[in-house]
């Protein structure tokens, strides 16, 4: 299916699809950012996740809206090629437990700087019963003129971001801890295959760096033992735990990956050791389609927070 201006536009509901690294082996080689927001839509409170894809030939978008069945998801999938870049814009409308849901887009203009999902100068609204349920992007005004809706009365939250990237050696990402920070930072992830003539593993020595802002936050030497495992670390005097999982990064055979979760406490909350923790640590249980559908107004509560950064990272050999 196309929208009246040309772009490929698919809109389907589907089988809800496991969104953990086996769903997204086949986008190998892309950059791959996905941000899940809890809002209300059609009577109930429910995710949406918007996906964006980006390799040399495309960007492609998708849009996920949570069924209350819990069996299936509504799905909206565009494909932004660069023959089509001036023709990015249009609307679509589709139906979601029996209610209409208006999905209208403004892309024509908007400026990637060599990101997965734009930076500036778009917009992307998802109106339910005359409310935009969800709003992104800096183009607001021209978001409310276009689909002439109110704002929401409940403001929609993040809840999590999961962000896939590729590299041979140094994984590099820019994010917020925060959805309402102004600045984004950037976040290094490296692993050094070191050797070291008196280890015990034969000279198979792998530590691993992980920098924000160009500054050491967490070092953990002697990574084949300590390949799971969590450690605290302070950004803009914030404490952010951290957690990491790259035993198949090390010792896997098929694709390599592994898997770092970020997770903002608050101030109130007691602090962690800040050593790192033996292999046998486990990873929080978390992922996009189990964040509890809770009043959103107690998220906030105590100044605690319900948001997790979720980043893969893929060895390319």
């Amino acid at each position: 299916m196309h929208d009246s201006l040309g772009i490929p536009v698919c809109f389907t509901s589907s089988k809800k699809q496991n969104n953990e690294p086996a769903a997204t082996i086949t986008w190998s080689g892309q950059s791959v950012s996905m941000s899940v927001y809890r809002t209300k839509l059609a009577g109930y409170c429910r995710l949406i996740t918007i996906t964006w894809c980006k390799n040399l030939m495309l960007h492609g978008l998708s849009l996920s809206v949570q069924a209350t069945n819990g069996n299936e998801n509504y799905l909206c999938k565009m494909e932004l090629k660069p023959w089509y870049f001036w023709r990015k814009q249009g609307s679509k409308q589709f139906v979601v437990d029996g209610k209409t849901v208006d999905v209208a887009w403004d892309l024509k203009a908007a400026k990637f700087n060599g990101e997965t999902e734009p930076q500036s100068d778009y917009y992307i609204a998802v109106v339910s019963e005359g409310e935009v349920v969800l709003l992104l992007g800096d183009l607001k005004k021209d978001a409310y003129r276009k689909t002439r809706c109110r704002p929401a009365l409940i403001e929609p939250m993040l809840v999590s971001r999961k962000e896939h990237v590729f590299g041979k050696k140094k994984f590099t990402r820019r994010i917020k801890f925060h959805e309402k920070e102004i600045k984004f930072h950037q976040i290094s992830v490296e692993n050094n295959n070191s050797t070291s003539n008196g280890s015990d593993t034969g000279g198979f020595d792998p530590e691993l760096e992980i920098k924000v802002d160009g500054e050491l936050a967490i070092q953990v030497k002697h990574l084949q033992w300590k390949f799971r495992g969590n450690e605290s670390m302070q950004v803009n005097k914030s404490r952010v735990e951290v957690y990491w999982d790259v035993h198949d990064l090390l010792f896997g055979s098929g694709p390599r990956h592994g898997l770092f979760i970020f997770k903002p406490v608050s101030s109130s909350s007691p602090s962690s050791s800040s050593s790192s923790t033996s292999s046998s640590t486990s990873m929080p249980l978390l992922t996009t389609q189990e964040v509890p559908c809770a009043p959103l107004e107690d998220d906030n509560a105590g100044g605690s927070s319900s948001f997790c950064l979720f980043l893969y990272i893929w060895k390319v050999e």
